[in-house]
């Protein structure tokens, strides 16, 4: 009997998908931004972001997909069950309800709306009016998760990368100035790697593809394919056909934010970049399809976002609280925070997004050595503590400077900068989690083995 597997042209189809659920309001703003910081050292920034916007999203896709899983719950309960509750609740409501999906529509506002009001304009009152109307548009579209594909994949996508094509296409054909030519801010003078690296971490997308995977398998699924090692390997190749198409977007983007450094003094984020580039060379044109671009990368990525969280509080709750009454009830959270303000959304995730990173990639990474060591729960357990604890010091770092004095966080946060190397880059994580794999695989792994009677080259395969 012969597997089937998806056509190249629904793979196609697949990785639009999963596009169009990726790329929103930090995938736009971010890149640009960094341009315009990194100038002549663009092309070390675009490494660094790459690695953070692209590699590690797809990889935690690919990472449900590999380990057979059904979803984030059961890739994290390999650490244990209760850890794989709280870790899901904490990731999904971090992408969802709380920070990633209010900030799709304040961000689509504030740069692609507000700059065609007047000064005297009631903002507070367009958004509200702004918001509704997006809204809706969301729950429309998450209310009917078996059309997924069609909506995103065939029609928003266009849609999008027509706006943004020719807004990037009118930037590069009349750069404002030379990138190598431009002089970069201090954090990326000597170092542009490592900062970029960080930067990556605004758009959320890390965290997002360990969400995302229920849903790319649910749409592969839908096509017919229902083996799971062939459902790992579509996962993955439309994973690396999203991550190309990203990639190629990421390196345009951040070349054109530097090239506007000829044009403009460095702006306060991209979204203002974003504004004045579309204005100079587009006019009013340009702020309209800049209006166009944002609203429709920022409705596409909150549908897919409203979508994955629902389907998955709907599983965990045992469909005690149906997806619908999920979606309706995120999508109103979501309404209601976006009200906030984009600057309370973005003051309050960095350091949530801080504290959750770590323990992402080292759930990302371990799935994909797992079959190494047979997932061995000792392993995860080993790994998974003291990159949290690390991870704790750099939440406390990245709070605002009111909260770090309240909280009298300085001599922890000082200790931190003393003992973990790394720290100074927000990478203090690293070598504990490496540690902890080391004591994992000695208490874990060895002593299972030699009970088994299994040689230690033998346990290479276990599991595989």
């Amino acid at each position: 009997m012969t597997t089937k597997k998806l056509t190249f042209r629904q793979k196609i189809l697949v990785a639009g998908t999963l596009f169009g659920m990726f790329f929103g309001a930090g995938n736009l703003i971010f890149p640009v931004h960094l341009g315009q910081m990194a100038g002549r050292n663009a092309v070390v920034a675009m490494i660094g972001f790459i690695i953070t916007a692209v590699g590690i999203p797809i990889f935690g896709v690919a990472a449900i997909g590999i380990t057979h899983s059904d979803g984030l719950q059961t890739l994290s309960s390999k650490v244990g069950k209760g850890y794989g509750i709280f870790f899901t609740c904490l990731l999904y409501l971090t992408i969802g309800p709380l920070f990633a999906i209010p900030r799709c529509a304040t961000v689509s506002f504030t740069t692609g709306i507000t700059p065609l009001l007047g000064a005297d304009s009631p903002e507070r009152l367009y958004l509200l009016l702004f918001s509704a109307v997006f809204f809706a548009f969301v729950l429309f579209f998450s209310l009917r998760p078996g059309k997924i594909t069609v909506w995103i994949g065939k029609i928003i996508n266009p849609i999008f990368l027509i706006f943004f094509a020719v807004l990037m296409i009118a930037a590069l054909l009349a750069p404002g100035a030379a990138a190598s030519a431009v002089e970069p801010v201090a954090a990326y003078q000597s170092d542009a790697f490592f900062p970029s690296l960080i930067e990556g971490y605004g758009t959320m997308d890390a965290i997002a593809g360990l969400a995302f995977g229920i849903v790319v398998i649910d749409v592969i699924r839908r096509m017919g394919v229902t083996n799971d090692d062939a459902i790992a390997e579509d996962v993955l190749s439309s994973g690396l056909l999203t991550g190309l198409l990203m990639a190629l977007i990421y390196v345009v983007s951040i070349l054109v934010g530097a090239q506007s450094r000829g044009l403009f003094e460095l702006s306060e984020n991209g979204g203002v970049a974003l504004t004045q580039i579309a204005g100079h060379y587009l006019g009013g044109v340009g702020q309209l399809i800049l209006a166009v671009t944002i609203t429709f990368a920022c409705l596409k990525t909150s549908i897919g976002l409203v979508t994955a969280c629902a389907e998955t509080f709907d599983k965990m709750t045992g469909g005690k609280f149906s997806y619908r009454g999920w979606a309706i009830l995120f999508t109103a959270f979501s309404f209601a925070v976006s009200n906030v303000g984009l600057s309370a959304i973005i003051n309050y995730s960095i350091p949530v997004l801080m504290l959750i990173y770590p323990p992402a990639i080292a759930l990302i990474t371990l799935a994909f050595i797992g079959r190494f060591f047979g997932h061995d729960r000792i392993v995860y357990i080993a790994v998974m503590i003291p990159t949290w604890i690390a991870a704790l010091f750099d939440f406390m770092k990245t709070l605002p400077g009111s909260a770090q004095t309240a909280l009298h966080l300085d001599a922890p946060i000082q200790f931190a900068a003393a003992n973990l190397p790394l720290f100074d880059k927000n990478l203090g994580w690293l070598l504990p989690a490496v540690i902890g794999f080391a004591i994992g695989m000695i208490f874990g792994l060895y002593p299972a083995n030699k009970a088994a009677k299994m040689k230690p080259i033998d346990a290479l395969h276990y599991g595989g």
